[in-house]
């Protein structure tokens, strides 16, 4: 995966702060006496920190923003970039301070000077996250950055406490990274291959082929496909951290690797945008490798359906029907309505083999729920209220945008099939949420669940507080604190 950014802690010296090289960022408050280590850069500085922060342009900076003093006399360091934080930051300010310094660090590192702050580990998330960047496919000057140095009173504590949260930040990033790749690099096969090697980490990983998913009666996903050269499969992982004997939690993920749309083709203006079709199977993946990374107390299971949908003279065609592993028929309308098909059958499957006490799938499955939220929040559909509302109360806690949506049997009518027991689609009006309708029919009476429609959330067009322009990771860090406070609590 790509190399995220090396971060050390280290005794908060004015030695290490007089001969820091690169970038020092200092965070300081909005008002009153700065700290006596900052007092001392401003001394060596000539009084620039105090100048700065009596003018319009600090005034003017939100918590978690910063600007830059660049060469500073008396310093080594090519820029002191002093970042507004208050004493007391909530969690995301903290994060975003993080995020403002990864943003601007140059290649020479940064030294961070945090007095009086309690948040380093937000701080280091914030940092870890925004300074990620993609270049796997760049060949241009591979010249490693430098770590990033945060100085702490106490290094060792303050390096414990941040294990947990940097373990999540290589969860995220290891879901953008799948989510960034090109599908022809990121094949089925290539993408059940880096889910094998996270055995490495502790977690039970197996992959079943098309054989086997044929003797389990998967003919919805194995439509889906059929027209392709890569080969269909379900990858199963499993992190059992807590109590021996106790159900699994599971996690089931869309793991389209490109989706032309099939026959019914998809227009090619932004086509190659979907590589990131597979992004509900890439945030199951980043939570089960930080659950894994943080030695999770919970019982999880994460299942990925990973297939590719391609046009060709066996590609599955409008009008087709298709038996799912449940044993219901779907008459296929829309071969571009995949990602309910590949979820139908990995829904079942998981719930047969490991009857959980829950289930949250996850898909970039409609277009449509991208008009209805944009791309600040993903679609939230349950039958269960008090799963559903500790997932909202997860997400709004780590700032990813999630809202709930209507479901309810009038949505029904609109998915009936004159052939089979069901079609695909239902039409225009309301396409996520008989999207959703469809998926509910693969939950068994009883057993909570939750839909979550990431389609805008996965890949936005711009960069976000936390993530450069590409994919975001969205939901690793929600569904990991979910984890936590209901399985782990």
């Amino acid at each position: 995966m790509s190399a995220l950014l090396p971060i050390r802690f280290a005794k908060d010296e004015a030695d290490t702060l007089t001969a820091a090289e690169g970038r020092i960022a200092v965070l300081l408050p909005e008002e009153g006496r700065i700290g006596r280590l900052s007092r001392r850069l401003d001394r060596l500085s000539r009084g620039a920190i105090g100048r700065a922060m009596a003018g319009e342009g600090w005034a003017k900076l939100k918590p978690g923003e910063g600007m830059d003093l660049a060469w500073p006399a008396g310093l080594k360091a090519e820029a002191l970039h002093l970042v507004k934080l208050p004493r007391r930051a909530d969690v995301e300010q903290a994060r975003k301070a993080g995020a403002t310094i990864g943003k601007a660090m140059g290649e020479a590192g940064v030294t961070v000077l945090a007095e009086g702050q309690k948040r380093l580990a937000e701080i280091a998330l914030g940092l870890t996250l925004r300074a990620y960047d993609f270049t796997a496919h760049k060949t241009g000057d591979k010249t490693a950055r430098g770590e990033a140095v945060i100085l702490a009173t106490d290094p060792e504590a303050a390096g414990a406490e941040a294990a947990t949260a940097l373990a999540l930040a290589e969860g995220v990033c290891f879901t953008r990274d799948l989510v960034n790749e090109p599908a022809n690099v990121l094949t089925t096969t290539e993408f059940a291959a880096r889910l094998k090697e996270m055995t490495k980490l502790g977690l039970k990983v197996e992959v079943l082929e098309e054989a086997d998913l044929e003797k389990l009666g998967m003919g919805a996903l194995l439509g889906v496909g059929q027209g392709s050269e890569s080969p269909s499969k379900v990858v199963v992982m499993q992190w059992m951290g807590g109590r021996k004997g106790d159900a699994p939690f599971a996690l089931v993920g869309k793991g389209v690797v490109f989706d032309t749309g099939g026959i019914s083709i998809k227009p090619a203006g932004g086509m190659e945008e979907m590589t990131m079709d597979m992004g509900g199977a890439g945030v199951v993946a980043g939570v089960m490798r930080t659950l894994a990374l943080r030695k999770a107390k919970a019982n999880v299971v994460g299942l990925v359906g990973l297939v590719e949908n391609m046009p060709d003279g066996r590609a599955q065609r409008p009008g087709d029907v298709v038996t799912s592993m449940k044993g219901d028929t779907i008459e296929v309308i829309n071969t571009d309505a995949e990602g309910r098909l590949v979820l139908a059958d990995v829904l079942w499957y998981a719930q047969d083999r490991f009857n959980p006490t829950g289930v949250i799938n996850l898909a970039t499955l409609t277009g449509a729920i991208i008009i209805g939220l944009g791309h600040e929040n993903a679609g939230v559909f349950s039958n269960d209220d008090k799963l559903c509302n500790a997932f909202l109360k997860a997400a709004g806690a780590e700032g990813e945008g999630a809202w709930r949506m209507p479901m309810g049997p009038a949505y029904d009518k609109m998915l009936k099939s004159r052939i089979a027991d069901m079609k695909n689609v239902g039409g225009r009006p309301a396409g996520s949420i008989t999207a959703a309708q469809f998926l509910k029919r693969f939950i068994q009476d009883g057993m909570p669940w939750i839909h979550l429609d990431i389609a805008g959330v996965a890949l936005p067009p711009s960069e976000t507080a936390l993530a450069p322009k590409g994919a975001t990771g969205w939901g690793v860090m929600a569904l990991n604190r979910l984890i936590a406070d209901t399985l782990e609590g």
